[in-house]
């Protein structure tokens, strides 16, 4: 499937004669947006193929990937079960966005704490599961698999072929690892984690197959789901401008720091870069409502 380039028209980029376009992956479908459904497609049909009727993964309280998989088991006929990390949400779940969506989905959501959440991969643990919900086709955190990377791998097309950069953030690394292995020879893939610390590196090797790929540690905001008023005028100013939405977790990050390296003339005159758009605009709504108890701006919806 197909997504749309759009062209960013920004005062900067024609200043420094740089190109920039957005792949639109977060147009893909209604509520599976971007790199999920692509995690998720082979997946999917992997589960039905094996004769599962459940799928089991785990996340957090407004993670993209629970929202992703509730909807994809609903479309597919699937059970959903979601392993929240959390277990003080228990009582107060139904003010969370993400985790009403999902529910609404059907997904049927156990809330364990901190503690047994780090333990969640462990053959205990999975005993445990296994005991409570039956057979079940496990997704991990964040999605990321070889079926999942083979999803990724279909973001980019060949018309993506004229772009000398490619852009996209990192979460987990699976989908970065799918375009690194289908950029082209000449194309560079540069990396914005949301998170903090040099082990995305190893996570992204398990299944890159070129070493045409960086990160870009600069631009994390302190760490995973750590936004500033600064962060959250630019995403609001970028989409009154461009009419693109971006999330305050990945795309929002990214966005801020292309822009930046584009002041900073890291890049050459004539340039074209292509970032990649992974959705999870799903999560601006709960982040809302943090942002609002911290007297910080409002993400505009």
């Amino acid at each position: 499937m197909r997504t749309e380039n759009q062209k960013v028209t920004l005062p900067i980029l024609e200043e420094k004669k740089v190109s920039l376009f957005v792949k639109r992956e977060d147009r893909i479908h209604p509520l599976i947006s971007g790199n999920k459904y692509r995690k998720l497609k082979y997946n999917t049909k992997k589960a039905k193929i094996e004769q599962h009727d459940t799928l089991l993964t785990f996340g957090g309280a407004f993670s993209n990937h629970i929202a992703a998989t509730a909807c994809a088991a609903s479309e597919n006929g699937l059970r959903s079960v979601g392993i929240i990390r959390g277990e003080e949400l228990t009582y107060k779940w139904q003010d969370n966005p993400t985790l009403v969506m999902a529910a609404e989905m059907g997904m049927e959501l156990k809330f364990v704490s901190r503690n047994d959440y780090r333990k969640k991969h462990t053959e205990h643990c999975l005993a445990r599961l296994k005991s409570e919900f039956g057979r079940f086709y496990l997704l991990p955190e964040g999605g990321t698999n070889p079926l999942a990377v083979k999803g990724c791998e279909e973001i980019l097309t060949g018309e993506d072929e004229v772009f000398d950069i490619i852009c996209s953030c990192v979460g987990t690394g699976g989908t970065r690892a799918g375009i690194i292995n289908t950029a082209g020879p000449k194309q560079r893939v540069l990396g914005f984690p949301a998170l903090k610390g040099d082990f995305l590196k190893e996570d992204i090797r398990k299944f890159a197959t070129k070493g045409n790929w960086n990160l870009e540690m600069d631009y994390h905001f302190g760490g995973y789901a750590k936004v500033s008023a600064t962060l959250i005028n630019f995403i609001n100013d970028f989409k009154n401008i461009t009419k693109i939405p971006l999330d305050p977790i990945y795309t929002g990050k990214m966005l801020f720091g292309l822009i930046d390296m584009v002041k900073k003339d890291r890049f050459l005159p004539g340039t074209k870069i292509l970032a990649v758009h992974t959705g999870g605009l799903q999560g601006i709504s709960g982040m809302n409502i943090t942002l609002k108890k911290k007297h910080l701006p409002l993400i505009e919806l």
